[in-house]
């Protein structure tokens, strides 16, 4: 019995760290990159694709002018009207989620990471049914860019 309980422990303190990690609904990729590195191919390669980058925000930037720490966070966020209206059509409430948004960041071991929302979460979301051809084609562009960015 005490060896089942320290076995259920360790899976459970094991599994913590992993949990933590990663937010639901959230595609994580691992850069190779800097932070400001990454978020600069990443607005090179949705620029390319002609996408429009709507805006870029430095938190790392606002935190030291508010005299506080913050390792590198930065949030780029982006759109197309030839993607993002197909999905509004599928369902409304996705504009909530739009444009779309890439999160980079330095984790405390000096890893960069670069997330966006995941399209399935989003079809989750907004019981979005009928449009799977827009959501591969949203999930493909997504994984396109991140690679750009993170390799």
């Amino acid at each position: 019995m005490v060896s089942v309980f320290r076995g259920l422990v360790a899976v459970l303190v094991l599994a913590l760290p992993l949990s933590a990690m990663a937010a639901e609904g959230m595609v994580e990729v691992r850069s190779s990159h800097s932070a400001g590195e990454t978020a600069d191919k990443l607005v090179s390669a949705l620029e390319d694709k002609g996408m429009t980058v709507m805006n870029r925000i430095n938190h790392a930037e606002g935190a030291d002018k508010a005299g506080l720490d913050l390792r590198p966070t930065e949030v780029v966020i982006f759109g197309n009207p030839k993607v993002g209206t197909p999905l509004m059509q599928c369902a409304r409430s996705v504009a909530i989620d739009l444009p779309q948004k890439a999160l980079i960041w330095e984790d405390s071991e000096g890893n960069v990471w670069l997330a966006y929302n995941d399209p399935e979460y989003l079809k989750k979301r907004h019981n979005i049914e009928g449009c799977d051809e827009v959501i591969e084609k949203v999930k493909g562009a997504l994984a396109g860019f991140a690679k750009a960015a993170t390799e």
